[in-house]
């Protein structure tokens, strides 16, 4: 397995609210771990949620009983939550903080993953399919039928996500599984990346790099030349590299 990952400010934000991990060591039951969180809140509190929930995720996972995949990934999931919960009740500079979620595990040739919030998990192949589903205002209103998905992009809400970590008494994540075939490539984003450059785009920049770290830097600079809006993270994983290229 191949994986690089990297957070960026952006060029118009002043403090970093995206974290990422990585960590390709079994941890708990799980052979590997990949997160992606994107916080929000006040000038500190959403840089302090993003790290604290991947934090508490890694100390859940690494202590849990269970040895279902689903189970493990959901307790961590509502024990960030309450612990999320908790710190900003303890602090009133942490008041009204929350984050986004991305969660995954390889393995047996198996991806599974929990996600709540509007960061992303990409399937790359021949094609890029984004596996995940936004909790957000506008992908509701897209479900709906009241704004086509061509207007989603550009839509002055946008940024208004309906589900997050540390918001509500319960975390409500929805779970994932997915065959993995070789050739496949595994992207993981915030809407740093997914708002400021298009999935094709995105599909041409890791299908021309030479390996992951130079598909990761070339599509943090592709969204900063893009007008960087936001912070950026972005992990990549090839878990067959030993196979197949991307």
């Amino acid at each position: 397995m191949k994986t690089f990952s990297m957070i960026d400010v952006g060029k118009k934000r002043q403090v970093n609210q995206d974290y990422v991990h990585v960590n390709i060591n079994p941890i708990g039951a799980l052979p590997n771990l990949f997160v992606v969180a994107d916080g929000m809140g006040g000038h500190k509190a959403g840089d302090f949620a993003s790290r604290y929930t991947v934090e508490v995720i890694e100390q859940s996972i690494t202590k849990s009983k269970k040895d279902n995949v689903e189970d493990i990934l959901r307790e961590a999931v509502t024990t960030a939550n309450d612990k999320l919960i908790e710190a900003a009740g303890q602090d009133i500079k942490l008041e009204g903080m929350g984050t986004t979620l991305v969660a995954a595990t390889i393995m047996n040739r198996m991806l599974y993953f929990v996600n709540i919030g509007d960061s992303r998990l990409y399937l790359i192949n021949k094609e890029i399919r984004q596996l995940s589903r936004d909790h957000s205002l506008v992908e509701e209103m897209v479900r709906l039928g009241g704004i086509k998905e061509e207007e989603a992009r550009d839509h002055p809400n946008k940024n208004i996500i309906t589900r997050a970590v540390g918001v509500h008494e319960e975390a409500k994540a929805d779970f994932y599984e997915q065959v993995l075939q070789n050739g496949d490539v595994i992207l993981m984003c915030t809407d740093g990346l997914s708002n400021m450059v298009e999935d094709e785009a995105i599909l041409g920049v890791v299908k021309s790099a030479r390996d992951v770290v130079e598909a990761v830097e070339n599509l943090v600079q592709r969204a900063n030349e893009n007008g960087g809006r936001d912070n950026i993270g972005v992990v990549i994983a090839q878990p067959f590299a030993d196979e197949v290229r991307i």
